[in-house]
C-alpha cells in the first residue's frame, strides 16, 4: 500500500512539474482571451473555467507538495526501479532483434527516433549532472527530484534506442545500438544508488569519488550511444582522422618539403579554399540528412588533411625559428577550430531544435575561417594583393550562412543598432571601394590590401546588421512567437571554453615566447572572469537553489584555478625554467577541468534560451532584407575578384569596365538593404492600425454618450448585468497588464511593440461593447455617464500612449520620447485604477467576488514564479511588512465576523481590503522567502502564505454569499467558520516568520506592545488633564517611590541587553526584547500608581510625572527597531550608528524619568525639572521631524493652521510663567509646550507631504516649522535661566524671544495659506459652516426619508425596536439642523455687521416685541429655524415614543422648510446677490427645502400605507353594524370642524405676520 501511494504521489507530482508551467500559461492566454470572445455565454464559460482552474492548479499544487514531503524519502527508491525495468526492458528488446522479431512501433521511424534520442541524450546528461549536484550537496529533496526525472529521460531513452535499432536495417548496428543503451541503464542505475548512498553519509570523501566515476562512466556510456547514430560514426571518424593529422605538429623535427616555395604556397592556398569550402558545406549538411552529415565530415577531414600537408610544407620553407613556430601555433588553432566545428555540426544534427545550435555552429564555421585567414597572413606572396582578397572571400563566404533561414538573433544589437551599423559600415564600404580602386590605378599594392581588408570587415559588418535586423523583423510580426532569454548565454561560454583552451595551450608549448604568454595569461583572466560574473548573475536569477549553489561553486573553482595559474605565470614570466613550465602546466588542468564542469552544466537545457517561431508572414517581411544582404554578398565577391586580377594587370580596360558595374551593383544592393530595413521598422504598421482601431472606438462611445445625454440610449436585454461587469472588469485588467510591456518596449524594444500594440488594442472593442451595454443596463444617469467617461479617458490615453510609441519606435536613444511615453502610461494607469474603482464597488455592493477571488489566485500563483524580483530590502524588512498585512488581514476577518450579523451590506468592502491586503502579504512573502538564511525557512514561509491564500479565498466567496442573501444563517456560520481559518492561518504565517528570524519577530512583538502602553499613557493623561486622577485610598508618592527607581533601573539593564543582543544570537535578542517590553510595562504602572497618589488637586504635576514615563516609553520602540535593523550587521554598517543614537536617547529619558522622580515632590525645583524635561522632549521630536520618514496620513493645511493657534497660546503661556516664575506656571507651562510643539509638527509635516503640495512649497514649509521650533527651545531656555537668576534683564529678554516665535508661527501659516490655493474657503467662516451644516442636514433628512419608505408604520408598541434605525436618523437630521441654526445665527450676526458698517442698515435696531417676526433681521430668522428644528425634534421624539403621528411629523418638517427659506430670504436683503458666499448658502438651502418635501412625501406614504393596511372589522349583526356607522360619521364630522378652525387660525397668524414685513420682502413674498 506505502509503495501503491508512492507511485501515485510520484505520478501526480510528476505531472504537475512538467506540466506546471504549461497549465499557467494556460490559465493566463484564457483570461486574456475571455474579453475578445464574442459568444457571451462561451466567453462566461471560458473565464469561470480559467478561474477554477487556477483555483484548481492552486490546491493541486498545495497537495503535491504535501504529498511530496511525505514521499520524498521513496523517491529515489521508485527511479532506480524504474531504470531496472527499463534495463530489463532493452534486454527482451536484445533477445527480439535476435529472434528476428523486433519491428518499429507504429508512428516510429529512423529520422524521428534518432532525433528523439539525440535530444533526450543532452536531457538524462542535465538531469544526471544535476542529481551528482544534489547528491553532493545532501539535499534529499532536489536529489529525489533529479532521479524522478532522469528516470523519466531515460525512459524516452530506452524508447528512442529501441525504435532506432528496429528502424536500423543492418542487424550489427541495432545490436550495438541496444547494447549501448543497456550500459546506459546500468550505469544509471549504479548513479542513483551511488547518490543515495551519499545522501545517507554526507560528507564521506570516498563516497563522493565513487559517485564521480560512476559519472564518467555513464557520460562515456552516453556518448556511445549517441554514436550509434547514422551518420555520427561517420563524424566521429572525421574528428578522429583530424585528431590523428594533427599529431604531426607534435614531432620535434619537420621532414624537409620536396616542393618550390611558389609550389608550397599555391597549395596552401588551393587547399585553404577548399578546407573553407568544405567547412560551409558541413553547416549546410547539418540541416539535412544522416547521409549528407556523413558525406561533407569525410570530405572535411580529407581536406583538412591536404591543407594541414601544405601548411607543414610552408613551415619548412620558413627560415626564422620564431616564424616556425608561429606557423606551427596557428595550424593548431586551425585544427581545434575544425574539431569544434565538426563537434557543432553533430550536437545540431542530433537535435535540431536545440537553443542557440545554429549559431554555435555559425560561429565555430567562421572560427574556421578567420583562423586560416591568420595563417595566410603569415606568408608574404609574389603577387601583390592576392592575400588580402583571399582572406576576404573566405570571410565573406562564413557569413554567408547568417542569411539562411534567420530565425536567430546574430548577436545583441537593437533594430535601430542595426541601422547605424549599416550605415557606418556602408559609408565605410564605400570610402574602401573607392580605394580598392584608385590604388589599382596607382599600383600602391600595401594600401590596396588595406583597403580590401577594411572593405571584407565592412561587408561583414552589414550582413550581421542585414541578419540580425532581418530576424527582428520577423520576431516583431504579431503571429511570431518571441523568444525567451535564457539563464545562460551558451554562445559566450563556449567561445570562453574555446579561448581558454587555446591559451591554455599556448601556455604550456614550450617553444612560446614571453610576449604570446603574457598574451594568454590576458586572455585567460578576461574570459574567466566574465564566465565568473556570468555565473553570478545565473546564480542570481534562478529560483534552484541546487543550481543557484553549483553556480556559486562553479565560479569559486573557475576563480580559485585562475588565480592558482596566474601565480605561476608570473613566476614563469620571471624565470623561464623548466621547473616553473611545469609547474605552469599542472596549474592549467585545473583550469580547464573546472571550466569543461562548468560549461557542461550550462548547457542544462533548463537554462537554455527558448527560440523564436518566426510565421509565414514575418518570413515574407524578411525577405526583401536577406535579398537584399545576399546580393549585397554576392556583388561584393565578384567585385573582390575582379580586384584581384585587376591589380595585377591595372591597364586592362574592360576589366576597369566590370570593377565600374559591380561597384554599381553593391552600393545599389547596400541602398535597398537600407530601404529594406527602414521600411520594415518593427511595430510601425500595427501602430497604425490601432491608432485607426482605438479612434474608432472613441468615436463609438462618444455616439453612445450623446444617446445617454438624450435618454435614448437603448438598453441590451441579451446579456446580464452581471456579465457585463464582468467583461469590462477583465478588459480593463487586461489593459492594464499591457501598459508597462508596451512603455518598455516603445523605449528600447523595437521587436516588441508590435506584439504589445496589436495586444493592446485588441481589448478596447470588447471594452466600449461591455461599457456601453453596462452603461444601457444602469438606471442612473451619473452612474451612465461615469462608466462611459471613464471608459472614453482610457480610450484617449490608449491613443496618446500609441503616438507616443510610434514616434518612440523602440529607439533606446530617442530621448526625446521617452517622458511622452512614460506620462502617457501613468495617464493609463490612472485611468484604468479609476475604472476599477468603479467596478469594484459596484461588485462588491452586489456581492459579486469573482474577481477578488481571481486577484488571490494570482498572486498564489506568482509566489511559486521561478525567479523573485531582485530583492531591496533585507529579511528583516520584508518580516516586518509581511507582519502588519498578517495581522491586517485578521483584524479585517474578525471585523468580517462581526458585520456578518450587524451590517452584511459592508462585507463587500471589507472582502475587499483583504483581497489587497493578500496581495501585498504574497508579493514580501515571496521576497521574504528569497532572502531568508536557509531554504526550509523560505519553503515554510511560501507555505503558509498559500494556505492563508485559500483561507482569504474561502472567506471573500461566502462574504458575496452573504451579501446575495443576508439572512440565509448557514452563510453566516460559514462565514464565521471561515473568518476563525483565516486567523488560526494567519498564526501560522506568523510563526514561519518567527522561525526565520525568532530575535526581530521578537521585537517586531515588543515594539507593537509598547505602543498599547503609550495608548494606554496618553489617556492617563487625559485623566490628569481633567483633574480626575484621584487615588483610592491613603498613600503618598514616597510609598511608590522606590518601586519606580528600581523598576526604571531594571530598564536600563534590559537595555544594555537589548543592545547587546543586536550582535548576539537571535534567542539572546528574543529574550531582550521581551524582557523590556515587560518592564516598560511595570514601569507605566508604578508610575501611574505613584501620580495617583499626588492627588486631583495637582494635575500639571501629575502630568509631568506621567510624561517623564511616555518620553521612555516612546523611546524604547524606536531602540528596538533601530536593534531589529541593526541584528547580525558589522560593526561599520549604518544601522550601527542608529542603533547607538537611539540607545542614546533611552538613556538621556530614563535619566530625566529618574530626576523627575526626585524632584515631583520639591515645589520649590520641579517646575524647573519639568521644564528640562519638555525641553528634551521637543529636540527629540525636532529630531525626528527632521528624518525623511513619509507620516502615514496626510492633513489639510487648514488643520495645520489650527495647530498654529496652540503655540501662540504656549508662547504667552511661556511668557507669563517667566514673568512669575511661579513654580506652578513653569510646570503648566512645560505640558501646554510639550503638547503644543508636538502637534504643530506633527502637523507639518502632514501637510508638507500631502500630494497636492508642491517641493518648493514643502520644503519652506518644513524649514518654516522647524525655525518655528527652535526659536521655541530658545524661549523655554530663556524661561529656565530666567528661574535660575530672576532679573530684569533675563525676563527683558522674554519678549524678544516671544516676538521671534510669533514671527516665525506668522510665516508658517502664510506659507499654509500658499498650500490652499485659490478655491479654498475659510472653514472657520460663519457662512461656510452655515452651508456645510445644512448640506449635512440635507442628507440627513434624506436618508431619513429613505428608511422610512422601506419601514411599516407602527402598529403596536412593542414593535418600537424596528423603529429604532429610523429614529437614529430624524435625531440625526434634528441635529445637523440643529447645528446649522448655530451657524447661521453667527452668519447673520456677521452680515448685520457688514450691512451696518456699509451704511445699508441703521446701527440702532428696535426691540423684539415691537417689531415682530423681523425685528432683528437676520437674528431673528435664525431663531425661526432653531424653532423649527425644535418642534423637529418634538416631533421625532414623540414619533419613537408612539405618542404622535406622521402627521405631526409632516408639520414639523414642512416648518423646517419654510423657515430655512425665510432665513434665506432675509440674507437677501440689501446684500450682495451675486456673491459667492450668497450661492452657495442658496444651494444649502435649496438641498434642505428638497430634504424636507422627500421627508415629507415619504411620511404621507408611510401614513397612506398605514390607512392601507388598517383593517377594519365590521359587526355582522345589524343592530351593531347601524352603530359602527354613526359612530364613524360622528368622528368624520369632528375631524371635519376641527380642520376647519385649524384653517382659520392658520390664516389669521399670517395676517398678522404679514403687517410688520419690510417692503422689500413684501415684494419677494408676492
Amino acid at each position: 500500500n506505502a509503495l501503491h501511494r508512492t507511485g501515485i504521489s510520484h505520478a501526480s507530482d510528476s505531472n504537475v512539474a512538467n506540466g506546471r508551467l504549461h497549465q499557467a500559461n494556460m490559465v493566463t492566454s484564457a483570461k486574456s482571451t475571455v474579453p475578445t470572445v464574442g459568444d457571451q455565454a462561451a466567453a462566461m464559460q471560458l473565464g469561470q473555467c480559467a478561474k477554477n482552474l487556477a483555483t484548481c492548479l492552486a490546491e493541486l499544487r498545495t497537495a503535491t507538495r504535501k504529498a511530496h514531503e511525505a514521499c520524498c524519502p521513496l523517491e529515489i527508491d521508485s527511479a532506480l526501479k524504474t531504470v531496472q525495468t527499463l534495463k530489463s526492458e532493452l534486454r527482451d528488446a536484445k533477445m527480439s532483434l535476435i529472434d528476428g522479431q523486433l519491428k518499429p512501433l507504429p508512428g516510429e521511424s529512423l529520422e524521428k527516433c534518432a532525433q528523439d534520442l539525440g535530444s533526450t541524450s543532452k536531457a538524462v546528461g542535465s538531469s544526471m549532472a544535476q542529481l551528482l549536484t544534489c547528491a553532493a550537496q545532501g539535499n534529499e529533496h532536489y536529489t529525489g527530484v533529479a532521479s524522478r526525472e532522469t528516470a523519466q529521460a531515460l525512459r524516452t531513452l530506452a524508447q528512442a534506442a529501441r525504435g532506432v535499432a528496429a528502424s536500423t536495417k543492418e542487424p550489427q548496428a541495432s545490436a550495438a545500438m541496444l547494447d549501448s543503451a543497456q550500459c546506459v541503464m546500468e550505469g544509471s542505475a549504479m548513479l542513483i544508488h551511488e547518490a543515495h548512498q551519499a545522501l545517507v553519509h554526507p560528507g564521506d570523501a570516498e563516497s563522493q569519488q565513487r559517485l564521480a566515476q560512476v559519472a564518467k562512466a555513464v557520460s562515456h556510456s552516453l556518448n556511445n550511444c549517441v554514436n550509434c547514430l547514422p551518420g555520427q560514426k561517420d563524424v566521429d571518424m572525421a574528428l578522429r582522422s583530424i585528431g590523428e593529422a594533427s599529431k604531426k605538429l607534435l614531432v620535434d623535427i619537420l621532414p624537409p618539403c620536396s616542393k618550390t616555395f611558389q609550389e608550397a604556397q599555391s597549395d596552401l592556398n588551393h587547399t585553404a579554399a577548399e578546407l573553407n569550402h568544405s567547412a560551409g558545406e558541413v553547416v549546410h549538411s547539418s540541416r539535412g540528412t544522416s547521409g549528407q552529415l556523413a558525406a561533407a565530415s569525410g570530405k572535411f577531414s580529407q581536406d583538412f588533411n591536404e591543407f594541414l600537408d601544405a601548411g607543414i610544407d610552408m613551415v619548412g620553407h620558413t627560415q626564422s625559428k620564431d616564424d616556425q613556430i608561429q606557423v606551427i601555433g596557428n595550424l593548431k588553432n586551425i585544427s581545434m577550430a575544425s574539431s569544434k566545428l565538426l563537434l557543432a555540426a553533430k550536437s545540431l544534427s542530433v537535435d535540431p531544435g536545440a537553443a542557440n545550435a545554429k549559431n554555435l555552429l555559425a560561429v565555430a564555421a567562421r572560427a574556421v575561417a578567420e583562423s586560416i585567414n591568420q595563417l595566410i597572413t603569415l606568408f608574404p606572396q609574389q603577387a601583390a594583393g592576392q592575400k588580402e582578397c583571399d582572406n576576404a572571400l573566405r570571410e565573406l563566404e562564413a557569413v554567408r550562412g547568417l542569411l539562411n533561414n534567420p530565425n536567430e538573433p546574430v548577436n545583441e544589437l537593437s533594430y535601430f543598432d542595426c541601422i547605424e551599423s549599416v550605415m557606418e559600415n556602408s559609408k565605410v564600404l564605400g570610402e574602401s571601394m573607392a580605394g580598392i580602386s584608385q590604388h589599382c590605378k596607382t599600383g600602391d599594392v600595401l594600401a590596396f590590401g588595406e583597403s580590401v581588408a577594411v572593405a571584407s570587415k565592412a561587408l561583414c559588418g552589414l550582413t550581421e546588421a542585414g541578419g540580425q535586423a532581418s530576424y527582428l523583423v520577423g520576431v516583431s510580426d504579431p503571429n511570431s512567437q518571441l523568444g525567451h532569454e535564457g539563464l545562460v548565454d551558451p554562445i559566450q561560454f563556449a567561445k570562453a571554453h574555446q579561448a581558454i583552451q587555446m591559451a591554455c595551450q599556448n601556455l604550456v608549448d614550450p617553444a612560446s615566447s614571453p610576449t604570446q604568454i603574457l598574451s594568454a595569461a590576458t586572455i585567460v583572466a578576461k574570459h574567466t572572469s566574465a564566465l565568473c560574473n556570468a555565473c553570478r548573475l545565473a546564480s542570481s536569477k534562478t529560483s534552484n537553489p541546487v543550481a543557484r549553489r553549483q553556480f556559486v561553486q562553479s565560479a569559486k573553482e573557475v576563480a580559485n584555478t585562475t588565480a592558482n595559474l596566474v601565480k605561476t605565470i608570473k613566476a614563469y614570466d620571471g624565470d623561464f625554467s623548466d621547473n616553473n613550465s611545469n609547474r605552469c602546466r599542472v596549474a592549467t588542468a585545473p583550469l580547464l577541468g573546472a571550466v569543461e564542469n562548468l560549461s557542461t552544466f550550462a548547457n542544462n537545457p533548463e537554462f537554455a534560451s527558448i527560440p523564436a517561431q518566426i510565421s509565414n508572414e514575418g518570413s515574407a517581411a524578411q525577405e526583401p532584407i536577406v535579398r537584399s544582404a545576399r546580393s549585397m554578398l554576392d556583388s561584393s565577391t565578384y567585385l573582390l575578384e575582379t580586384a584581384r586580377s585587376l591589380v595585377l594587370n591595372p591597364k586592362d580596360p574592360p576589366t576597369w569596365s566590370i570593377l565600374a558595374g559591380q561597384s554599381r551593383t553593391v552600393s545599389d544592393s547596400i541602398k535597398s538593404l537600407i530601404t529594406s530595413i527602414r521600411d520594415k521598422a518593427p511595430g510601425q504598421r500595427e501602430c497604425d492600425y490601432s491608432i485607426d482601431n482605438i479612434n474608432k472606438c472613441i468615436r463609438d462611445i462618444e455616439q453612445a454618450s450623446l444617446a445617454a445625454v438624450g435618454q435614448t440610449l437603448p438598453c441590451r436585454d441579451d446579456i446580464s448585468i452581471e456579465a457585463l461587469q464582468e467583461q469590462l472588469t477583465s478588459s480593463v485588467q487586461e489593459i492594464g497588464h499591457l501598459i508597462d510591456p508596451v512603455s518598455t518596449a516603445a523605449r528600447g524594444e523595437a521587436a516588441q511593440i508590435g506584439h504589445k500594440v496589436s495586444q493592446l488594442a485588441r481589448y478596447f472593442d470588447p471594452l466600449i461593447v461591455a461599457s456601453v451595454g453596462l452603461a444601457s443596463k444602469l438606471h442612473n444617469h451619473q452612474q451612465q455617464m461615469t462608466i462611459l467617461d471613464q471608459s472614453k479617458t482610457l480610450s484617449e490615453s490608449a491613443l496618446q500612449m500609441l503616438y507616443a510609441a510610434k514616434e518612440g519606435g523602440g529607439n533606446p536613444k530617442a530621448s526625446h520620447t521617452h517622458d511622452a511615453i512614460s506620462e502617457a502610461a501613468q495617464l493609463m494607469k490612472e485611468a484604468v485604477d479609476d475604472i476599477m474603482v468603479t467596478m469594484n464597488e459596484a461588485a462588491s455592493e452586489g456581492g459579486m467576488v469573482g474577481g477578488m477571488v481571481e486577484s488571490i489566485a494570482e498572486a498564489m500563483g506568482r509566489l511559486e514564479e521561478g525567479t523573485p524580483p531582485e530583492p531591496e530590502g533585507t529579511f528583516v524588512d520584508y518580516q516586518t511588512t509581511m507582519v502588519k498585512f498578517s495581522k491586517a488581514i485578521a483584524i479585517t476577518a474578525q471585523e468580517m465576523m462581526t458585520k456578518s450579523v450587524t451590517c452584511p451590506e459592508e462585507l463587500g468592502g471589507l472582502a475587499s481590503q483583504v483581497t489587497v491586503d493578500y496581495g501585498q502579504l504574497a508579493h514580501q512573502g515571496r521576497l521574504a522567502a528569497a532572502t531568508a538564511e536557509s531554504e526550509e525557512v523560505g519553503y515554510q514561509i511560501k507555505t503558509r502564505v498559500q494556505e492563508l491564500g485559500h483561507g482569504c479565498n474561502y472567506i471573500v466567496q461566502k462574504a458575496g454569499a452573504l451579501q446575495l442573501s443576508p439572512t440565509d444563517s448557514f452563510s453566516k456560520r460559514e462565514l464565521i467558520e471561515c473568518a476563525r481559518a483565516v486567523t488560526e492561518k494567519v498564526s501560522l504565517v506568523l510563526s514561519a516568520l518567527q522561525a526565520g528570524n525568532k530575535g526581530t519577530q521578537a521585537c517586531i512583538t515588543a515594539a507593537s506592545a509598547v505602543s498599547g502602553v503609550i495608548a494606554d499613557l496618553d489617556t492617563t493623561i487625559m485623566f490628569a488633564s481633567a483633574g480626575t486622577l484621584s487615588p483610592e485610598n491613603e498613600e503618598s508618592f514616597a510609598d511608590h517611590r522606590e518601586s519606580i527607581l528600581k523598576t526604571a533601573k531594571a530598564l536600563v539593564e534590559d537595555t544594555k541587553l537589548l543592545v547587546a543582543g543586536a550582535a548576539s544570537s537571535q534567542e539572546k535578542l528574543a529574550q531582550a526584547a521581551q524582557s523590556s517590553a515587560k518592564t516598560i510595562a511595570q514601569l507605566t504602572e508604578v508610575v501611574k500608581l505613584g501620580a495617583t497618589s499626588m492627588g486631583s488637586e495637582n494635575p500639571e504635576t501629575q502630568v509631568v510625572l506621567i510624561n517623564a514615563v511616555r518620553d521612555v516609553a516612546k523611546a524604547l520602540p524606536e531602540l528596538i527597531s533601530a536593534t531589529k535593523c541593526a541584528a547580525s550587521k558589522p560593526a561599520d554598517d549604518p544601522s550601527m550608528y542608529q542603533l547607538k543614537s537611539a540607545a542614546k536617547v533611552m538613556v538621556t529619558n530614563v535619566t530625566s524619568l529618574l530626576k523627575t522622580v526626585k524632584a515631583v515632590e520639591d515645589e520649590a525645583t520641579r517646575g524647573t525639572r519639568a521644564l528640562e524635561a519638555t525641553i528634551e522632549c521637543i529636540k527629540q521630536e525636532l529630531t525626528v521631524f527632521q528624518s525623511k520618514d513619509v507620516p502615514d496620513r496626510c492633513t489639510t493645511p487648514e488643520e495645520f493652521i489650527r495647530t498654529t493657534k496652540g503655540i501662540t497660546i504656549a508662547t504667552a503661556k511661556a511668557v507669563a510663567a517667566g514673568n512669575s516664575a511661579q513654580q506652578e506656571d513653569v510646570i503648566a507651562t512645560a505640558n501646554l509646550s510639550r503638547k503644543a510643539i508636538y502637534d504643530m509638527l506633527t502637523s507639518c509635516k502632514q501637510a508638507a507631504c500631502h500630494p497636492e503640495v508642491g517641493e518648493e512649497l514643502r520644503s519652506k514649509v518644513l524649514q518654516y516649522g522647524f525655525e518655528c521650533t527652535a526659536r521655541y527651545i530658545n524661549l523655554l531656555e530663556q524661561v529656565l535661566q530666567v528661574l535660575h537668576r530672576p532679573i530684569p534683564e533675563q525676563k527683558q529678554q522674554l519678549s524678544l524671544h516671544s516676538k521671534h516665535v510669533a514671527a516665525c508661527v506668522t510665516e508658517l501659516v502664510q506659507t499654509a495659506e500658499a498650500m490652499k490655493g485659490s478655491e479654498y474657503v475659510d472653514p472657520e467662516d460663519p457662512t461656510v459652516v452655515a452651508e456645510t451644516e445644512l448640506l449635512g442636514a440635507a442628507a440627513s433628512i434624506e436618508a431619513a426619508a429613505k428608511k422610512l419608505e422601506q419601514l411599516k408604520p407602527r402598529a403596536k408598541p412593542k414593535q418600537a425596536d424596528e423603529m429604532l434605525d429610523f429614529e437614529e436618523q430624524i435625531l440625526e437630521a434634528a441635529k445637523s439642523i440643529a447645528a446649522a441654526s448655530s451657524a447661521l445665527v453667527k452668519s447673520a450676526s456677521a452680515a448685520q455687521r457688514e450691512l451696518v458698517a456699509q451704511g445699508k442698515v441703521g446701527s440702532n435696531l428696535a426691540n423684539a416685541t415691537d417689531d415682530g417676526q423681523w425685528s432683528q433681521g437676520l437674528i431673528s430668522a435664525a431663531r425661526r429655524v432653531a424653532t423649527a428644528t425644535s418642534s423637529l425634534c418634538e416631533a421625532a421624539n414623540a414619533s419613537v415614543q408612539g405618542h404622535a403621528s406622521e402627521e405631526k411629523l409632516i408639520s414639523s418638517a414642512k416648518q423646517v422648510a419654510a423657515s430655512t427659506a425665510q432665513l434665506l430670504v432675509a440674507c437677501k436683503v440689501k446684500a450682495d446677490q451675486d456673491s459667492e458666499a450668497m450661492k452657495r448658502l442658496q444651494a444649502a438651502g435649496n438641498a434642505v427645502k428638497r430634504a424636507s418635501d422627500n421627508l415629507v412625501k415619504a411620511a404621507q406614504k408611510a401614513a397612506f400605507d398605514k390607512t392601507e393596511d388598517d383593517s377594519v372589522v365590521v359587526k355582522t349583526k345589524f343592530v351593531g353594524g347601524i352603530a359602527q356607522i354613526i359612530a364613524a360619521q360622528e368622528e368624520m364630522l369632528r375631524k371635519e370642524r376641527e380642520l376647519e378652525e385649524a384653517r382659520k387660525k392658520l390664516v389669521q397668524i399670517r395676517q398678522q405676520q404679514y403687517k410688520f414685513l419690510p417692503s422689500e420682502l413684501r415684494k419677494d413674498e408676492g
